[in-house]
């Protein structure tokens, strides 16, 4: 990613052209440890200084590991499709002018644009928290933009290596289609689904599919790693949408275009709306005591004004000791409004306007989180079913 300054300097008086972003779900507008570096709750896609792009080019049939080490050497990109032992078929890419090429992975080296790790359910994510084995793919994907407008982005599956490399393994799935060209799939694969509408307040969710190595469109194998591809979906393209949502298999990426952003809430529409609110100065029904949603900045400190939610009956309260009915359920409450017994969380204020579907006031609050946003931002949300990890 280049910044604007990097931009400005390559293209004096210009505002940068910016693509899009990616935004990781499972975060609240930065990673818990707070965004450092390439690691990062959410990723701008700015236009490069010079392109970087790479297009298929020359296609090798080696019989030999050492040719296709000598091929893979040469300098520039290329994908490797291992058939057997004996034959391996090589793909020489060759630098596009006409695009941008950005990747996404969980590996630092210096290919990776952006780098992405396991995100954690709940969100419970610090330094005591261990992946004993990631699933997401060091080299995950890449990204293709088109360096003039509409500047269409294009997703496949895989990433080039330190050595400017993919290599499909024996293993892997893999095939040559009928027009002679060779095609794989990752591992546990780089699934997509763009939702029905656009995304906007009346948005629906679409249907999951993956993305193979050269960009075409499949079903979902039957389990996550099969080495039996699922159906090509001829009328479908790898083309990213507004609303985009990319399943690296341990992390979910949300794509949103330039154009999209520009009509989502912003930070200081948000702030305007949590000041909103506590101005009405809502009160806790039984300690009659005044609630306040914390800045944006302390967002993930509970404090003494914080409302509070019984999550099985939906009433709002101040932080109270009393309700609880055993030892053993430390987080099981008994509501005094209604007496319905349930988990008592705190409720945020949803800070990351990337997920936002319209700019409306926060009036709705997700369970088990207690995360609040607006109603049809969370009517849509609750309503994408995402793919499962396989068992680690």
């Amino acid at each position: 990613m280049f910044s604007p300054s990097q931009e400005e300097h390559c293209a004096p008086n210009k505002e940068p052209v910016k693509y899009g972003e990616l935004v990781v779900l499972g975060y609240n507008g930065s990673l818990p440890n707070g965004d450092r570096g390439r690691r990062k709750s959410r990723f701008a896609l700015y236009k490069r200084p010079k392109a970087n792009g790479v297009k298929p080019s020359t296609v090798h049939v080696i019989s030999t590991p050492q040719a296709s080490k000598a091929i893979s050497c040469k300098g520039q990109h290329s994908i490797s499709y291992t058939l057997s032992r004996n034959q391996t078929v090589v793909v020489e890419y060759t630098h596009d002018k006409d695009t941008d090429m950005f990747q996404v992975g969980r590996s630092t080296e210096s290919p990776i644009d952006f780098v992405v790790t396991d995100t954690i359910s709940g969100s419970q994510n610090n330094d005591e928290t261990q992946i004993t084995q990631s699933t997401i793919s060091r080299f995950a994907c890449r990204i293709v933009c088109d360096r003039s407008p509409p500047y269409t982005a294009r997703i496949f599956a895989a990433g080039f290596d330190s050595s400017k490399n993919i290599f499909l393994g024996e293993k892997a799935a893999k095939w040559k289609n009928p027009d002679g060209h060779m095609d794989g799939l990752t591992t546990n694969g780089v699934l997509v689904m763009h939702p029905k509408g656009g995304f906007t307040e009346e948005s629906k969710p679409g249907v999951w599919r993956e993305i193979s190595v050269c960009g075409d469109v499949y079903t979902l194998r039957e389990t996550r790693s099969a080495q039996q591809r699922g159906k090509l979906v001829e009328n479908e393209t790898n083309v990213l949408q507004d609303g985009s949502l990319i399943d690296l298999c341990g992390a979910t990426l949300l794509w949103r275009t330039a154009d999209g952003l520009f009509h989502t809430p912003t930070q200081k529409h948000i702030e305007a709306l949590r000041q909103e609110i506590n101005a009405a100065r809502p009160q806790c029904p039984v300690g009659l005591n005044t609630l306040a949603f914390p800045s944006i900045n302390r967002k993930d400190v509970v404090e003494e004004k914080q409302p509070w939610a019984y999550l099985s009956c939906g009433h709002v309260h101040g932080y109270h000791n009393w309700g609880h009915r055993s030892d053993t359920e430390a987080n099981e409450r008994e509501c005094p409004m209604c007496r319905t017994v349930g988990p008592y969380v705190p409720l945020w204020l949803g800070c990351e306007a990337g997920f936002y579907v319209d700019a409306g006031p926060p009036t709705h609050a997700f369970t088990p989180c207690g995360h609040v946003c607006s109603e049809k931002s969370a009517k849509y949300w609750s309503q994408i079913p995402l793919p499962h990890v396989p068992f680690q």
